[in-house]
């Protein structure tokens, strides 16, 4: 179902800065060649790559506890029970601002022992590389970069302006890498608003519930509201992997499940795509002007991605409309004005906020899932089924305590 690379995984071709590889499921940063940011969240274990450092400080008072770590370590990456998590006692970072703890992953075969940050105020989790900046920051993420991860003089480093991100304490940036003979890459970098700590990694809310944080109200969906589990997932139609993902939620997942399963649609058009931009827009219009045929004009632009151009993409797109049950007079209308271009932008920037950089990305209850295989969707769609499960048998039995614990 996935996109093969280095045994499986999201292929570079729908991964904007961090192509998924099967093995270890990386959260894998390319710029260039020998240039790596890795977030690794594997069935054998996690590894989060960062600095280490070892001013040691008490934050019994922070809202941030070890605790909360691991458990968010856990859900946020979808670490299965069956690797051990443990963290150190967490202490005061040399980077103001920020604790710090010692993170290990074990399997029952390899321990892996990994460094993370939390901001003071609960609010941020951080993965990456983390170093002091000077008076040119531009200049030291160039260098930062090029000597962590051995980048050959003949490639190319820049940075972009910093401006605003979707986290109010950081700026951001993209770094782009260029050897003059492929495509540029590109990922993108932090630093604090004070523009005194630079991050080559990424950004991600600690605190906020990621559920809270995803609209699901007047959405493209399908299944019911009621269900019990929750699918959102965040896809480019330009992208092939999320072509065949379609074809497996729409042709495997739903009829596997039936009512159990929602399953939420984002748009997230990735740049490096040239008419991924205007599909979503189509897309978008097409729920607006008849929801029920969402699904089927969805379909139809995957099953005919191949064939669909810059050139060719609006004809297409008003095509595919009249095939699924969309006015063409209306669809039209919508497209050249861009009517749903705000709904497309909002949910790219939930998407950023979440730290989605790559498509497909899903989100199961919650539990993020990048370039999963069927089965592991299955499994955690089982494993969310089962604690809903739980949780309504807990509360059937304390509903009983409590009655029979009243007096009559």
């Amino acid at each position: 179902m996935v996109e093969q690379q280095g045994g499986g995984g999201v292929s570079p071709e729908c991964a904007r800065r961090h192509p998924l590889r099967k093995e270890s499921h990386p959260l894998n940063v390319k710029i260039g060649k020998g240039f790596a940011i890795l977030l690794l969240v594997a069935a054998s274990g996690i590894t989060l790559i960062a600095e280490t450092r070892h001013a040691r400080a008490s934050a019994v008072e922070s809202q941030v506890s070890t605790d909360k770590i691991v458990q968010y370590i856990r859900q946020r990456f979808g670490v299965p029970e069956t690797v051990k998590l443990t963290a150190g006692p967490l202490h005061n970072s040399s980077f103001p601002g920020f604790f710090e703890t010692v993170v290990t992953s074990d399997d029952g075969k390899q321990k892996r022992p990994s460094n993370v940050f939390v901001t003071k105020d609960g609010h941020y989790f951080v993965t990456g590389s983390l170093f002091a900046l000077a008076s040119d920051p531009k200049a030291e993420f160039e260098h930062r970069a090029r000597d962590a991860f051995k980048v050959p003089p003949a490639t190319e480093l820049t940075v972009a302006p910093f401006t605003k991100s979707p986290f109010p304490e950081f700026l951001k940036s993209t770094l782009t890498a260029s050897d003059g003979k492929n495509k540029p890459q590109t990922a993108d970098v932090y630093m604090t608003r004070d523009s005194k700590i630079g991050i080559l990694g990424n950004v991600l809310p600690f605190q906020e519930d990621v559920e809270r944080l995803i609209v699901t109200r007047n959405q493209p969906s399908a299944g019911p509201a009621s269900a019990p589990v929750t699918i959102v997932e965040y896809a480019d139609l330009q992208c092939p992997t999320c072509a065949r993902f379609h074809e497996f939620l729409e042709k495997e997942l739903l009829p596997k499940y039936g009512d159990k399963v929602r399953i939420v649609f984002k748009e997230f058009p990735l740049p490096m795509h040239d008419w991924s931009h205007t599909a979503a827009i189509a897309n978008e219009c097409a729920y607006q002007i008849n929801p029920s045929a969402f699904v089927a004009y969805r379909s139809l632009i995957f099953k005919n991605q191949s064939s669909i151009t810059v050139t060719s993409v609006r004809d297409l797109m008003l095509q595919y409309g009249e095939e699924a049950g969309v006015d063409r007079l209306r669809l039209a209308a919508c497209i050249d004005s861009k009517a749903s271009l705000p709904r497309i932008e909002a949910g790219h920037r939930e998407g950023e906020k979440l730290g989605v950089s790559s498509t497909p990305t899903s989100f199961i209850n919650g539990r993020i899932v990048v370039g999963a295989t069927p089965e592991q969707v299955y499994k955690m769609i089982d494993e969310a089924l089962a604690q809903k499960t739980a949780g309504r048998k807990q509360q059937t039995e304390g509903g009983k305590q409590k009655a029979a614990n009243t007096p009559h």
